[in-house]
């Protein structure tokens, strides 16, 4: 599904800039993103339930998606340099659509629980590679359709429509496998991704200026302090994917299936009313208070006697998480030339990848040694090593 990379030049001037991203992109994001948020609350259960493994293999399984993705976000960061957004969306649309495949196969009925478990990881690989150039091409896209000076506002979008798709997807796969079984919600998670595709081939292409392009190392190296923080925020969120179904079922909760729809509704309420503050006000105050916010969440969630204060952390987490992305984002992006936006983009998110391909284990082991609760624990104490870190670089920069 990947192309050999080569110099290109980008016609210029292709598309006037827009005071809002492209509306075609930000829907091709949030269909191709369904495919992300509506196995999330289906695959621990399907693994832990019906396949009969343990917490631990939950954790890997939802976190190798995780390292796919960034183990892949170089190639999606140079692609969308060397070719724009749109070609990279495509392509990981593509991708994303054979995971979901791989997922169908893996819930055909006869198999044995160790070759459904062995497709699902190659599903969930491919989801991943696909992902990462869909994702990196998208936010990259968004950029370029208005250009820097509005990143922030872009990147908050975009973060609508990604997270917008976890907060529908989640509960929409919950409710798709109790009412009508796993083939159903594995073959939602071909579809979506299709329809993006359909979308975005129809939209118009909108490039970054031409300019000298960085070496991927070199990018990193500039932009791996915001992607560290990055990651701490992360931790949380992986915390909430991966084990709340079980938190839930645990402790006798039956909402399992609203944390993801908490979430968005917080995430989604911050990036509309306040997605323009990194812009104005400066990435790494924003993000202070942001990791400042999340921390909170995720200690409602760990002393949560009851459902309704759990629903609620989940709620806080996505008020913190909302601007941690584009207000740290904004400020990695000034360490780049224009012309590399697409591979600071794919460096960036990885850091966020990496959180997810990390926390998802190591939740699983917190969990099966301390029990779920604890999970959120280690997403607090995340939450507060971003706020210091984000301080020190907030105090290098004045």
């Amino acid at each position: 599904m990947s192309l050999p990379l080569t110099p290109t030049m980008h016609p210029a001037g292709s598309a006037p800039a827009l005071e809002r991203p492209a509306p075609a992109v930000i829907a091709a994001l949030f269909c191709g993103y369904l495919a992300v948020g509506l196995p999330l609350p289906v695959i621990p259960l399907f693994i832990h339930d019906k396949l009969g493994f343990g917490n631990l293999t939950v954790g890997l399984i939802i976190g190798i998606q995780f390292l796919a993705t960034v183990l892949s976000r170089g190639y999606a960061g140079r692609l969308t340099d060397h070719y724009g957004g749109k070609r990279a969306a495509l392509q990981g649309a593509a991708l994303s659509a054979l995971g979901g495949l791989l997922y169908v196969v893996a819930a055909l009925p006869g198999l044995s629980a160790t070759v459904s478990l062995a497709v699902l990881l190659a599903g969930r690989v491919t989801a991943g590679m696909g992902e990462s150039q869909f994702v990196t091409g998208c936010v990259s896209w968004s950029i370029a359709s208005v250009g820097a000076r509005r990143a922030g506002m872009s990147m908050s979008w975009t973060g609508i429509a990604m997270f917008g798709a976890l907060a529908i997807g989640a509960p929409a796969g919950m409710a798709l496998y109790v009412h009508q079984g796993l083939a159903l919600t594995m073959l939602a998670c071909v579809a979506a991704p299709v329809l993006g595709l359909v979308i975005a081939a129809g939209a118009r292409p909108y490039f970054a200026p031409p300019g000298e392009r960085l070496p991927f190392s070199k990018v990193l190296r500039q932009i791996w302090r915001e992607g560290a923080g990055l990651m701490l925020q992360g931790v949380g969120l992986s915390g909430l994917t991966a084990f709340a179904s079980l938190y839930f079922t645990t402790r006798g909760w039956e909402h399992a299936g609203l944390v993801m729809t908490a979430f968005g509704a917080g995430f989604i309420f911050v990036r509309i009313a306040l997605g323009h503050l990194p812009d104005l006000a400066g990435g790494y105050r924003v993000a202070l208070w942001s990791l400042l916010i999340e921390a909170v969440g995720q200690a409602m969630l760990w002393r949560a006697p009851h459902e309704a204060m759990a629903l609620g952390g989940a709620l806080v987490t996505g008020l913190g998480c909302a601007l941690v992305f584009p207000a740290l984002g904004v400020e990695a992006l000034k360490r780049v030339p224009p012309a590399n936006r697409g591979s600071a983009m794919g460096a960036f998110v990885a850091f966020l990848d990496i959180a997810y391909g990390l926390a998802g284990p190591a939740a699983g082991l917190v969990a099966g040694r301390f029990g779920y609760a604890s999970v959120y624990l280690l997403g607090t104490v995340a939450a507060l090593g971003g706020v210091i870190l984000v301080f020190r670089l907030h105090r290098h920069s004045t």
